[in-house]
């Protein structure tokens, strides 16, 4: 079976949502519960937002969380700055993590409105961004902010962007469904030719949920190539949420055929979900796929004699 790589971003996501704010006591219990899981990654947080981000680092730092590797996140340099004083870039190499995650934009409207550079200046950017914590040492992510999006406008932009920072050396490029509004067949298309385009890079995926397509985003992306994905834990995230890995990863496994997590590990995903409704101080959504309290209750007549009678007749997977 092909590994699909894990990458869970709910402690920094997922404190976008509303209502949420995560102590450092609580971040440190959140990743030592998803260490158990085996996830491949597990971002921090945003190192240079503030000193509670950074002393999450800190601290993890001391704690086994194997086989996760840490992720620290932040911004590609700033374009009146310099990689070696840049301070985001700074920030997530004192967290001295093994990975880092890097933001970059590959909207040309994001490029010219909102960075106010020239297009090929972002592009030198991501570029010295990425050489430059390469040369520290770090396994690099490079977050593809505004891809799909970016890629609808203007193609050939946004693959010299994917270029220039995999000529840069890094490990993985992410694409981002920033704004949530694209449907299955767009993300598989453009996933497709990303990967077409690319070869062997590794390619991940990151959706948000603005049009409730995030999991079915997710999955499109793995059916054209991506093998790594990323997520929050009950789908947390600002707006409308992000990808929820606790479907997102059954649906790998059971439904797909890619190695994900082991079995046992699999079956601690409702236990995950709990915990983290209840530490984050949230009604648990009862109705969710899989780990839901009514995701196997059946109420009808009709159903019910059914089930009794053979239980695929109308539950999905066998319990």
């Amino acid at each position: 079976m092909e590994k699909i790589k894990i990458y869970d971003t709910t402690l920094r996501d997922g404190m976008q949502a509303e209502g949420i704010s995560f102590s450092l006591d609580d971040k440190l219990l959140i990743a030592k519960h998803l260490s158990k899981l085996g996830f491949d990654y597990i971002e921090g947080g945003y190192a240079s937002s503030n000193p509670k981000e950074m002393q999450f680092f800190l601290e993890a730092a001391k704690l086994n969380l194997a086989p996760a590797k840490i992720a620290g996140f932040g911004n590609t340099r700033r374009a009146d700055a310099t990689v070696e004083n840049d301070a985001s870039l700074n920030a997530i190499l004192a967290c001295k993590t093994p990975a880092a995650t890097l933001v970059g934009k590959c909207w040309d409207m994001h490029v010219t409105e909102v960075l106010r550079c020239s297009l090929e200046d972002n592009i030198t950017i991501c570029a010295e961004s990425v050489e430059y914590m390469k040369s520290k040492g770090l396994e690099v992510i490079f977050d593809a902010e505004h891809f799909f999006d970016g890629f609808k406008r203007n193609p050939e932009y946004v693959l010299k962007v994917i270029a220039a920072v995999i000529d840069a050396k890094a490990d993985t490029i992410a694409l981002c469904e920033t704004n949530g509004g694209c449907l299955p067949s767009e993300v598989y298309e453009i996933t497709k030719t990303v990967k077409q385009k690319f070869g062997k890079i590794l390619i991940g995926i990151h959706c948000h949920n603005d049009t409730d397509c995030a999991v079915a985003n997710s999955l499109a992306a793995v059916q054209a190539g991506a093998r790594h994905v990323q997520g929050t834990i009950n789908g947390l995230g600002e707006r409308c949420g992000n990808a929820n890995l606790c479907t997102i990863i059954p649906n790998l496994a059971l439904k797909m055929g890619y190695e994900v997590l082991d079995a046992d590990k699999i079956k601690m995903l409702t236990e995950t979900s709990r915990f983290l409704f209840e530490i984050a101080n949230l009604p648990a959504v009862t109705n969710m796929p899989y780990v839901g309290e009514s995701a196997f209750a059946h109420k009808g007549g009709l159903h019910v004699d059914a089930l009794r009678k053979n239980k695929k007749t109308y539950e999905h997977i066998d319990g």
